[in-house]
């Protein structure tokens, strides 16, 4: 099967993909800019799912403190085991602190993690293929970060921009606040780019070869998922810490 015949499993044609630049159009009396609506349904739709699982499961445990589950394998437990996993994690980076950043932090990653797996379902796509997805999620973190930063140490924190010796503040304050903003793009870009070169990979070889080839791509494209998660995670955890951290 030529590339150019290629069906998306959206059924989107692999040429339009690549090809069809934004146009302007009126739709139903709206303006059409060119903007895809897919990524924000989709991660729309993650977001239910996550609600809709932590609701289900916190109704299940009733007043209960603690949570032993009947049955060996459980949606209940699996959850657990995943955020104690978190939690250790965590706590392997950044000691006492890490309880207090586990909403944050599993939140973040589990939103992520899920959003990475949807691409794999037929009829769905990642959100985090857009920039758009992964942007807003760098921006909770970075922004996250100095604000802990200044609630843990006040106008002190202003000393994590100025070096270690005052005379070259000026030299030095420059230069991290270029470090802060490319945080940003270091989490976002990373993500959008292995995630939507992954599918691109993916979607070339479908196009090629019909069986077989595409499953090993799409068998790695989980492990992908899993790594860039963990990636994005690992990083969240490395600028908090560095936020709690005092100034030297």
């Amino acid at each position: 099967m030529a590339a150019d015949t290629f069906i998306f499993l959206d059924h989107t044609p692999l040429h339009d993909v690549l090809d069809k630049p934004a146009t302007v159009e009126t739709l139903g009396g709206m303006v059409n800019n060119g903007l895809d609506p897919s990524p924000i349904i989709h991660a729309g739709l993650v977001s239910i799912i996550l609600v809709a699982a932590a609701y289900a499961i916190s109704r299940s445990y009733g007043d209960r403190r603690i949570h032993p589950q009947g049955k060996t394998f459980s949606l209940a437990n699996l959850l657990e085991m995943a955020v104690s996993g978190l939690l250790a994690f965590m706590e392997g980076l950044m000691g006492d602190h890490a309880r207090r950043f586990v909403p944050l932090i599993g939140t973040t990653a589990f939103f992520i993690l899920f959003c990475n797996l949807l691409g794999s379902i037929p009829g769905f796509d990642s959100p985090t293929t857009n920039y758009n997805t992964t942007l807003a999620c760098a921006l909770v973190i970075v922004v996250a970060t100095h604000v802990i930063g200044f609630r843990a140490h006040g106008a002190k924190y202003v000393k994590h921009f100025m070096g270690p010796v005052w005379w070259l503040a000026w030299l030095i304050f420059p230069i991290e606040l270029i470090g802060h903003f490319a945080r940003v793009l270091s989490l976002s870009v990373r993500l959008v780019g292995n995630m939507a070169g992954d599918h691109l990979v993916v979607a070339t070889f479908m196009g090629l070869v019909a069986l077989l080839v595409p499953a090993v791509f799409m068998g790695f494209g989980l492990f992908v998922a899993f790594v860039q998660t963990f990636v994005f995670t690992l990083l969240s955890i490395i600028y908090i810490t560095g936020a709690l951290e005092e100034a030297h």
